[in-house]
C-alpha cells in the first residue's frame, strides 16, 4: 500500500487518495527532472495482448542498435545504458500488468550538478492509454498526470415519492448503478378511525421504503467496508432526501461523505443530470470541503481545550509514537526531510526531520564523537520527504492519515499557524510530558521502523 504501483481496486476511496496523491507526487518529481543529455527514456505499454513485451522488446533492441550510431561519445554511452536499463527491467515481468506498465530510466542532473541514473517501473493505479517511447533530455508524463486529473469519483442518490436512483460520475463519465420504482399511498382525506390506521400504514410504507434505499446506499457505496466514493450528493424533489440524510438507518460512513443536498425538479435519471448540474460547483472544490470539515473539527478541540488534539512537529511525531494519534493531518507540501544518519564510529543509529533552513546547516549533520570529544560528520543511510515516509507508514502506528491543502481559511490557518502538522487524539495527552530532554542537542526527533 501507498507503493508505486500498489493496486487500487479493493482499496477504499480514502486509501486510493492517498496512494492517487502518492502517484501524482512522483509524476511531478519525474517531470521536474532534467538530463545533461537526451538520454532520459519514457516507455508506456498500455494493457494488452500476450505479445507486448515482446514486442517492445524488440525494439528497444533495434534502438540499441541505431543508438549505437551516435556521434557524441558521452551521450551514445548514457543512451545506451539507458536502453539497457528499460531492457533489464522488462525482463522482470512475465505479462504486463491489469493497467499497464510504466517505466522511466536515465541519468539526471542533481541541485549539486552531479548525474544519478534513476529507474522507475510501475503499474499506474489509472489504465495507461497508449503506447509511448521516447528517449530526451526530460522524463514525459503527461498522460499519466492527465489520467489523475479527473479520477475522483462521486455517488448520487436520487429519491422522491415515486423511486430511488443510485449512479456514480468520475470525471465525463455517467453510470447508473441501480433504480427502481415504488407506489406509495397518498394522503387519506377523510377522517374517523380509519384515517389514523391509514397514516400509520402510509407511515410504516414511507419509512420501508428509505429503509431499502439506506440499505441499497451500502451495498452500492461500500466495497469491503470501505466508502468507495469520494463524496455523496443526495437529491430529490420531496422530503425523502432529508429523511434519508438525518436517518439512523443511514450508514453512519455514508453519511460523513454526504456533502450537499439539493432539489430537483425530476426524479430519475433527469433528476440525476439535474443534480449534477446544481452541485458543479461543491464536487469541483469537494476536497476543500471535506478539508474544511476536518480542521473546523480540529480547531474545536482547540476552543474547548479537550486535549485531544495536537501539533506541531515533535509533540505530534510522540503521540504517533505511542499510538495514541487516532487522525493524522498532514500538510501536503510540508518541507519536511527525514534523514536517518549514524556516526563513521558506531552503528547506532538516529533520526533527523530537518526543514529547509536546517538542511541547509551543516551543523545539523555532525556530532562530537565520545570517545574524542571531536565533531565528525555523520553518514546519511535514508532521507525521503516526511510526507511520503507518514503516507508509507501511518498504518503500522494505528493513525489514519488525513492530507490537507492551504487553498482554504482553514488549511492556511493550519498550515501557518500550526507548523502544517496535528492531529485528533484517542485519548487526552499531556504535551508537558512530550517535551524534548532539555540536556538533547534537539536534532533527534522523531520515529523508525
Amino acid at each position: 500500500m501507498n507503493k508505486l504501483g500498489a493496486s487500487t481496486e479493493n482499496m477504499g476511496e480514502d486509501e486510493r487518495a492517498l496512494q492517487e496523491w502518492y502517484e501524482r507526487r512522483k509524476l511531478k518529481w519525474l517531470g521536474d527532472a532534467r538530463g545533461a543529455g537526451t538520454s532520459m527514456i519514457s516507455l508506456l505499454i498500455p494493457p494488452g495482448s500476450g505479445d507486448q513485451l515482446s514486442r517492445f522488446w524488440k525494439m528497444l533492441t533495434e534502438e540499441y542498435g541505431t543508438a549505437s550510431n551516435i556521434k557524441d561519445r558521452t551521450n551514445r554511452q548514457s543512451v545506451l545504458d539507458a536502453i539497457t536499463s528499460a531492457m533489464q527491467r522488462l525482463k522482470l515481468y512475465n505479462r504486463v500488468p491489469a493497467n499497464g506498465l510504466t517505466l522511466f530510466t536515465g541519468k539526471i542532473v542533481q541541485e549539486d550538478g552531479k548525474e544519478r541514473h534513476v529507474t522507475i517501473d510501475y503499474e499506474p493505479s489509472k489504465p495507461v492509454s497508449r503506447s509511448l517511447y521516447l528517449c530526451d533530455s526530460r522524463f514525459h508524463v503527461e498522460s499519466l498526470a492527465e489520467s489523475l486529473a479527473s479520477s475522483e469519483k462521486f455517488g448520487f442518490i436520487v429519491i422522491d415519492g415515486n423511486g430511488a436512483l443510485f449512479a456514480t460520475l468520475s470525471g465525463n463519465a455517467r453510470n447508473i448503478l441501480h433504480k427502481f420504482n415504488v407506489d406509495l399511498p397518498k394522503k387519506h382525506g377523510r377522517g374517523g378511525q380509519s384515517k389514523l390506521r391509514f397514516e400509520r400504514l402510509r407511515a410504516e410504507k414511507r419509512h420501508n421504503y428509505v429503509r431499502k434505499v439506506a440499505e441499497l446506499a451500502v451495498q452500492f457505496f461500500l466495497s469491503a467496508d470501505k466508502v468507495n466514493v469520494a463524496a455523496l450528493i443526495l437529491a430529490g424533489s420531496a422530503d425523502f432526501k432529508n429523511d434519508l440524510a438525518t436517518s439512523d438507518m443511514f450508514d453512519a460512513r455514508l453519511k460523513a461523505k454526504v456533502i450537499k443536498v439539493v432539489d430537483v425538479a425530476y426524479g430519475g435519471e433527469n433528476g440525476f443530470h439535474q443534480a449534477i448540474q446544481l452541485s458543479s460547483e461543491v464536487l469541483g472544490n469537494v476536497r476543500l470541503v471535506q478539508e474544511r470539515k476536518l480542521l473546523e473539527k480540529f480547531f474545536e478541540q482547540i476552543a474547548q481545550d479537550t486535549g485531544k488534539f495536537v501539533f506541531g512537529i515533535v509533540d505530534t511525531m510522540s503521540s504517533l509514537d505511542m499510538g495514541a494519534c487516532e487522525t493524522l493531518i498532514l500538510w501536503e507540501d510540508l518541507d519536511i526531510v527525514r534523514f536517518v544518519v549514524k556516526s563513521k564510529n558506531s552503528a547506532d543509529q538516529k533520526i533527523l526531520l530537518l526543514n529547509a533552513e536546517q538542511r541547509k546547516d551543516t551543523s545539523n549533520f555532525r556530532e562530537k564523537d565520545p570517545a574524542t570529544g571531536i565533531e565528525v560528520d555523520l553518514d546519511i543511510v535514508e532521507q525521503q520527504p516526511l510526507t511520503e515516509w507518514l503516507v508509507e507508514n501511518h498504518k503500522k502506528f494505528g493513525a489514519k492519515i488525513e492530507l490537507v491543502s492551504h487553498r482554504s481559511p482553514e488549511g492556511s490557518q493550519f498550515c501557518r499557524g500550526f507548523g502544517g502538522i496535528g492531529g485528533l487524539l484517542r485519548w487526552k495527552v499531556d504535551t508537558v510530558d512530550m517535551e524534548p530532554d532539555p540536556d538533547d542537542d534537539g536534532e533527534d526527533i522523531g520515529l523508525g521502523v
